[in-house]
């Protein structure tokens, strides 16, 4: 079984490390567009341009499925991707963990991208999976950046403001923007109030992976032994993990993983 991400960084590591714990015989390909990062200022067509170019070269490695590791990057190119790649390589999107974290009452605060933030794609979410729950909003300014340099000051001063914006009653936070899973738990000490039930966080990476062994008719296997190896290609051209990548027990875990020869 092969595997294949992408993303312009390593917010993909959140759903790569997903699939390795499900199934952590299966081969992976993590396609990233360094030459090409961030995407989430460019505009649409530019944006599904370099997310269609790094695409195919993930799927020249001949994946079983295509997993979208970033939430810019489904919204503008998935319908793309789809009509390229499909039936022949199924490719799956991330979206906000929003269905679920509505269905345990709220309120929720949902942090994103100040792109994201307020964007009819994610007002079309709250309005068709959260209707009648309290949601706010929150941009995260500099975080998605932060963590993509493994920036430790940078992150704490997003976090923390990001923190001040989230209303202290909130009980759920949807981690809209995959990079911020690879923080979640600074995230949650940053929010969690004292005195109050343990803080929820919804992130979307478990889901996905399950999707894409359900997409290709597999069942997860957490105990297979981790013969899986990893390949990383940056803009196209195989390479290897980002320094920063190593900065997150995720990017750690596929460290362990020998590159496909």
């Amino acid at each position: 079984m092969k595997i294949a991400l992408m993303d312009s960084g390593i917010g993909l590591l959140a759903a790569t490390a997903a699939v390795r714990r499900l199934r952590p015989d299966a081969d992976l390909v993590l396609s990233l567009d360094p030459d090409g990062m961030p995407w989430g200022p460019r505009t649409p067509e530019d944006l599904t341009a370099r997310a269609v170019a790094v695409a195919e070269a993930a799927a020249a490695h001949r994946p079983d499925a295509l997993i979208i590791g970033c939430n810019t990057a489904t919204v503008h190119a998935l319908p793309t991707l789809r009509a390229r790649l499909e039936p022949g390589i199924p490719v799956i999107g991330t979206v906000p963990a929003i269905k679920p974290a509505a269905a345990g009452g709220g309120p929720v605060a949902i942090w994103a991208t100040p792109a994201t933030t307020g964007s009819p794609y994610q007002r079309g979410l709250i309005d068709d999976f959260a209707d009648g729950v309290t949601v706010t909003e929150v941009p995260c300014w500099g975080l998605a950046e932060a963590v993509e340099h493994a920036d430790e000051t940078a992150i704490d001063a997003a976090v923390a403001a990001a923190a001040a914006l989230t209303p202290d009653e909130v009980t759920t936070v949807v981690l809209g923007c995959t990079h911020y899973e690879l923080v979640a738990e600074r995230i949650r000490a940053a929010v969690q109030g004292a005195g109050r039930p343990p803080l929820v966080l919804h992130g979307s990476a478990g889901a996905v992976a399950a999707q894409a062994l359900r997409r290709i008719g597999s069942r997860p296997e957490p105990a297979a032994q981790a013969l899986g190896a990893v390949t990383v290609l940056l803009s196209g051209r195989e390479g290897a993990l980002p320094v920063p990548a190593l900065a997150y027990a995720e990017g750690r875990l596929l460290q362990e993983a020998s590159p496909v020869r």
